[in-house]
């Protein structure tokens, strides 16, 4: 029974990080006139995820913590899509100039996601005010993961990394690549994995600990599997594996899109 509800938990997880990445890719790929429907729908489920967010709260139940966990992956979708269509991204839209390094790379690459730096900040602090007086605080930790696991990951793509994932970016973001690095490993990436790996431990001993199928178990399974997948993602930036399979049929949309 421990073995079926923490499956269920880590089953989940794993099908909507995989689903909604899939999705994401899919509806960027589209003809750039549905952009503004999508962002209008995003926009709406953004809202109701929110609200949703909100009513679960304070709600300990073993189904308002995956709908906790939900609604935070859907606030977290809404800048994925703002920034993947272009809606929500920086101040600085042109190619890195030739010969900038250091400092004044690095803040010239800061430029060109400055804005969604900001909306990451903004959405969050939503999430954790929505939240703040409840038992179910599921959410806010779900988004937290998901805000700290992809800081590491743009540093670890600015400092250099042996896959880009450059596909996944849509032609009118091409610009962005020439801020990265290829290179097979940097100094960051050990350490930003060995400091996930120790944080990802005592989450899934308090899952061993907490009654099985009762909401703490639950709720801590759902975060634990979604760190846990973000370090798989981090290993995917260095391991010579073509992971890109897994999002193929999310990319084939752009064989519609118009320039």
């Amino acid at each position: 029974m421990v073995m079926s509800h923490a499956l269920a938990a880590v089953l989940y997880t794993v099908f909507v990080w995989w689903l909604s990445t899939g999705i994401i890719l899919y509806l960027n790929g589209l003809p750039r006139y549905t952009f503004k429907w999508t962002m209008t729908a995003a926009t709406i489920v953004l809202v109701a995820a929110l609200s949703a967010l909100q009513l679960t709260s304070h709600v300990s139940d073993v189904w308002a913590a995956y709908c906790a966990f939900s609604c935070a992956v859907l606030v977290w979708a809404w800048q994925e899509i703002g920034f993947l269509l272009g809606f929500v991204t920086g101040s600085r839209k042109t190619d890195c100039p030739e010969g900038a390094r250091g400092w004044r790379k690095f803040g010239l690459a800061a430029e060109t996601i400055l804005y969604h730096e900001l909306a990451l900040v903004v959405l969050g602090a939503m999430v954790w005010l929505v939240s703040r007086d409840g038992v179910n605080q599921v959410g806010f930790w779900t988004y937290l993961v998901l805000w700290t696991m992809r800081q590491s990951a743009k540093l670890n793509v600015y400092f250099g990394v042996r896959n880009l994932n450059e596909d996944f970016l849509p032609s009118h973001l091409k610009y962005l690549q020439t801020y990265f690095k290829r290179r097979r490993m940097n100094a960051f990436l050990p350490v930003s994995l060995v400091i996930s790996v120790a944080i990802s431990i005592p989450i899934w001993q308090s899952v061993v600990s907490a009654p099985a199928g009762s909401f703490n178990a639950v709720s801590l399974t759902l975060v634990g599997s979604l760190l846990s997948l973000a370090i798989l993602e981090h290993l995917f930036l260095v391991l010579p594996l073509p992971f890109e399979w897994l999002w193929k049929w999310g990319l084939r949309s752009r064989s519609y899109q118009q320039s």
